[in-house]
């Protein structure tokens, strides 16, 4: 399978401010060697981040599989001039880009090229632990009761397809219908939101029986309307697998941004200073191959 992805953002900025961008295609996926090439001609891009060697510790490594980044650039400018921007990356392959601004317009391009799939993301043991916890967003403390009510001798397979189904026939997808600082409890009262609202129900459920549920910003192949979208991947059976209640892209086709707890840990900007308005945002995303998908079989997101 090969996937292209693009972003270009455009934000107005009232003051100096530090901005970190996750957009970026995830370090999961195997840059090829003449990936790197590309970028170095992209203005505002740094091919490497300063101490990021491939052998030291602490440093993400591409998870198995014969998927691959074979093109790939950024780049960041206010002003009609490249910003410099530093690259920083945790051990799930999530990729940030950090870069100083000052008032007026910045924008961001990004572009992305990546071949084949990945096998299944790799386990680690604090992972589980992590991710079964309540978070902001993901209120399974709040919400286990109606879990347990709901999907109480459920497991596996079984498990994680009552759940999408139960989430996607509750809410409505509405556009505008959620503030960013919505949770998964306002969500299931107000019955209506947008992808990430999904998800953190998905997420605050499946922790809620004490499995595991992290939340994933992707590309979509095939999402319509075109935008980032957001999906939950849950630990079950020994494996995560991708769950996405609002089955508006093959979960097959989905191309890892960010991971992390809920959508504090996959925003693709968090500003810190200067106010910052959105001016203008295009997503694009698209696969050779667009496979029908079945809510109740295990994909894994590659």
């Amino acid at each position: 399978m090969k996937r292209t992805a693009s972003a270009r953002l455009e934000f107005d900025v009232d003051g100096p401010a530090e901005f970190v961008l996750s957009v970026a295609a995830s370090r999961a996926y195997a840059a090829a060697p003449d990936a790197l090439g590309t970028d170095a001609d992209a203005p505002g891009t740094d091919t490497a981040a300063p101490g990021t060697d491939a052998d030291a510790p602490g440093t993400a490594t591409a998870a198995p599989g014969a998927a691959r980044i074979t093109e790939e650039a950024l780049a960041v400018t206010q002003h009609g001039a490249p910003l410099e921007v530093r690259e920083v990356h945790d051990h799930h392959g999530t990729l940030l880009h950090l870069c100083e601004v000052g008032a007026g317009r910045v924008t961001v391009d990004y572009r992305v090229v990546v071949e084949g799939r990945l096998d299944e993301p790799p386990v680690d043991e604090l992972d589980l632990v992590r991710y079964r916890r309540p978070s902001r967003y993901c209120e399974s403390d709040t919400l286990s009761p109606t879990a347990r009510a709901e999907f109480g001798g459920l497991e596996g397979r079984d498990l994680l397809a009552a759940v999408a189904t139960w989430v996607g026939s509750h809410l409505a997808y509405v556009p505008g219908a959620s503030a960013p600082t919505d949770g998964a409890v306002q969500t299931l009262l107000d019955r209506q939101g947008v992808c990430r609202d999904y998800a953190h129900l998905v997420i605050a459920l499946l922790r809620g029986l004490d499995v595991p549920a992290r939340l994933v910003s992707v590309y979509a192949p095939g999402l319509s309307p075109m935008d980032f979208h957001a999906v939950a991947e849950a630990f079950v059976d020994g494996a995560w697998h991708v769950v996405d209640a609002t089955g508006l892209a093959p979960r097959q086709t989905l191309l890892r941004i960010a991971t992390g707890r809920d959508a504090s840990d996959t925003a693709f900007l968090s500003s810190h200073g200067g106010r910052v308005t959105v001016a203008g945002m295009q997503v694009g995303a698209v696969a050779d191959v667009l496979p029908r998908d079945d809510v109740t079989t295990f994909v894994s997101l590659g």
